[in-house]
């Protein structure tokens, strides 16, 4: 009999309708002879399937069970594509270990650290990778950090982002003194800790990997090129970048970076793909950037080049990881 997949999507954060372009890549990704495939979006405590016919049926959050029709559909796998709030930051994996129903994604406690950006960074420095230097503003301590302090701690120019979150909303390169406070306000927008990130000089890459028991598959490395001031929401979605498979870096560079992605993903307890991104400073130094539990899935997202450039098959990709989760469950 075929099995059930939901593709859930949507979220709670700036990026939801990055996500629902995601949710759409997926379900042209999966295999329809194989897999019953639906959407369920979920926005708050709405949360909805949406049927063949375009109509949307309430879910029960009891057991994430949903009506198509007289039928009665119960998922037997959840392929969560929310980037940001409650799919990347560990809430909906809870949800979903409480009830029993197998999702594609790492487990709570790597989902909540790898959200925070300034704790993962803290984590993966400790293990000795290199990070850039950052401090943390608390929103209700906001002021009680001075512009001086800051720019004498981190530098100019430097990176003034959400500490969660993704697609770079509100995260603004500042050069000026006078820009930071503005800065700090926007990130503050959009959560309630803000991290200041030195600036690093360098190339940026990234690097996609996922394992099942029987395969370990790093994918080949994305230089990301973009003339904008950083790899902004404009070029991440509205093309202003050149995204070049295989990078313009030398094999033995190469093969550092996919082992760094390689261990991470075991030392962190990493499932499903992942994706990695990293700037290279000078002397072929490779820094951590941030990584991401529920990368982007659209036809032209990073881990669907990759894939293609390994010469792999991404419905063949996600249906190993779906029936290796299922045979675990």
């Amino acid at each position: 009999m075929k099995k059930t997949v939901a593709i859930v999507c949507g979220g709670d954060s700036s990026e939801h309708d990055v996500s629902m372009r995601s949710a759409e890549g997926i379900a042209s990704f999966l295999d329809p002879a194989r897999y019953n495939i639906y959407k369920v979006e979920i926005h708050a405590r709405h949360w909805e399937a949406i049927l063949a016919d375009g109509s949307r049926s309430l879910v029960d959050r009891n057991d994430f069970s949903f009506s198509d029709g007289a039928k009665r559909v119960k998922p037997d796998f959840c392929y969560i594509t929310i980037h940001g709030a409650p799919g990347e930051n560990g809430i909906l994996q809870g949800y979903l270990d409480l009830i029993g129903m197998p999702y594609s994604t790492c487990n709570l406690l790597v989902e909540a650290m790898t959200y925070d950006k300034f704790v993962l960074n803290n984590y993966v420095r400790a293990l000795g990778v290199s990070v850039a230097d950052s401090l943390l503003i608390k929103q209700k301590h906001s002021q009680e950090v001075s512009d001086e302090d800051i720019i004498s701690r981190i530098g100019l120019p430097c990176f003034v982002k959400p500490a969660s979150g993704g697609s770079s909303f509100g995260t603004t390169k500042v050069k000026t003194s006078e820009a930071l406070r503005p800065a700090i306000n926007v990130a503050l927008a959009e959560g309630e800790d803000v991290m200041v990130e030195a600036f690093m000089q360098g190339t940026e890459v990234t690097c996609g990997c996922y394992k099942t028991r029987q395969n370990s598959v790093v994918f080949p490395v994305t230089e990301v090129v973009t003339a904008n001031e950083f790899f902004d929401y404009d070029a991440k979605y509205n093309g202003q970048v050149q995204e070049i498979t295989p990078a313009r870096i030398s094999d033995k560079l190469t093969q550092r970076i996919q082992t760094l992605t390689s261990t991470l993903y075991d030392i962190l307890g990493c499932h499903g793909i992942i994706r990695i991104d990293y700037i290279i400073t000078e002397g072929d130094k490779i820094n951590m950037l941030e990584i991401n539990t529920t990368p982007g899935m659209t036809a032209t997202s990073f881990i669907p080049q990759q894939v293609r450039a390994a010469g792999l098959d991404i419905r063949e990709v996600l249906t190993e990881i779906i029936e290796d989760t299922l045979a675990d469950s």
